[in-house]
């Protein structure tokens, strides 16, 4: 849970707000002493519910068929460690 004081609060309302709308909450402090904590409305819908509703309003199309052999079948090739890669990257520019 993130605190925040009425002041900054009121600078950054928007921002604030974003976080409540992830599903984080806020504190309210006045002078240090908490006030009011911001939750949001409606408890996290699950994924299967959103893509309903877009379903429903048209927003979105679902899909048909099988796509898991694309995961399943794509091997993970690593090629070099993170280092590795980077010191190839900066040694490009030189």
């Amino acid at each position: 849970m993130k605190s925040v004081s009425v002041t900054d609060l009121k600078a950054h309302l928007s921002k604030y707000l974003r976080m409540v709308r992830r599903g984080s909450e806020v504190q309210v402090l006045e002078r240090g002493v908490p006030v009011a904590r911001i939750v949001g409305l409606r408890g996290r819908e699950d994924d299967g519910g959103r893509v309903d509703r877009l379903a429903k309003a048209g927003v979105l199309r679902r899909g048909v068929g099988d796509v898991s052999w694309l995961i399943d079948d794509a091997p993970l090739k690593v090629r070099a460690t993170l280092s590795q890669a980077l010191e190839d990257d900066r040694t490009d520019r030189l």
